[in-house]
């Protein structure tokens, strides 16, 4: 069984409430050979959502307490990243998932690249936080590009 971030198979749950849709990730869902999760949904969040960022590292770094997740407003969100995070793993065994594509460049979901903490627009090497949690428990994570790359 495959997991897939949510807004890939189409559902609108993006922090600006859009989804972005892959139609071989929306097949699989349809075909019953994945399943959908959306971290920051489960973690509280409702959409649409004020953006947020990595501020002082990448997910591994706010695991460890080293960083902070902190919306375009100033606020904290960490915690409600984690709890989305943990609640992802925890669907993930459930399930059996043999792989997780999420999407990149998400402070969640980012599986090899993520926003700076600046606002700006400007990507570094990173793992989202969830991400970031589902590889140190034995999970093979990708992002939907790498997906992509897998099955042409």
């Amino acid at each position: 069984m495959i997991l897939v971030s949510a807004c890939l198979a189409g559902l609108e749950v993006r922090y600006d409430g859009k989804h972005s849709l892959d139609n071989r990730i929306r097949t699989l869902v349809e075909e019953k050979q994945a399943v959908t999760i959306c971290p920051e949904v489960l973690g509280g969040f409702s959409t649409p959502r004020e953006p947020a960022e990595i501020i002082g590292g990448d997910g591994e770094d706010v695991l460890d307490g080293k960083a902070k997740v902190i919306n375009k407003c100033g606020e904290d969100v960490t915690s409600l990243y984690l709890k989305g995070a943990y609640a992802t793993l925890e669907t993930a065994k459930n399930i059996n998932a043999t792989l997780v594509v999420l999407k990149e460049n998400s402070p969640s979901c980012g599986s090899t690249m993520i926003y700076n903490g600046e606002f700006k627009g400007e990507k570094i090497p990173g793992n989202g936080v969830t991400s970031a949690l589902l590889k140190r428990n034995g999970l093979r994570v990708i992002s939907e590009e790498q997906f992509v790359e897998n099955i042409q």
